[in-house]
């Protein structure tokens, strides 16, 4: 069986770090990811999805992410059911992050910024 999930979006929030009873970090935020093609009105559609990190990478996201930062995160689908206080049935889906790859560098003033290309350190 394969269950692998492989996203590039912005951050739609900053992260939201808490701990578990057990001191277990874990950080939840939500990735805007443009779909390939445009619709009928020539422009992308966006699916919004739900990020959960676990650990030190949660706390690192937390630390210095937010809300429209590009990442890239690879980990797995998971759904969750749960009951509602009314006795619905409802189901969640939800990537759990195993890597999260910051691509682009913070701006003082919180705007996007694509890295220059005096920033980026090429090896040779």
């Amino acid at each position: 069986m394969l269950n692998k999930i492989i996203l590039i979006g912005r951050l739609t929030r900053d992260p939201e770090l808490r701990y578990t009873p057990n001191g277990t970090a874990v950080s939840n935020f939500s990735l805007a990811v443009e779909r390939n093609y445009k619709n009928k009105n020539g422009e992308r559609d966006v699916d919004f999805i739900d990020i959960v990190v676990w650990r030190k990478q949660a706390e690192h996201c937390a630390n210095h992410l937010n809300k429209g930062r590009l990442v890239a995160v690879e980990g797995r689908l998971q759904i969750r059911s749960y009951e509602t206080d009314e006795g619905q049935r409802r189901r969640n889906a939800e990537v759990v992050a195993n890597n999260v790859q910051f691509l682009d560098w913070p701006n003082r003033n919180n705007d996007r910024q694509e890295p220059a290309e005096e920033d980026i350190d090429v090896p040779f």
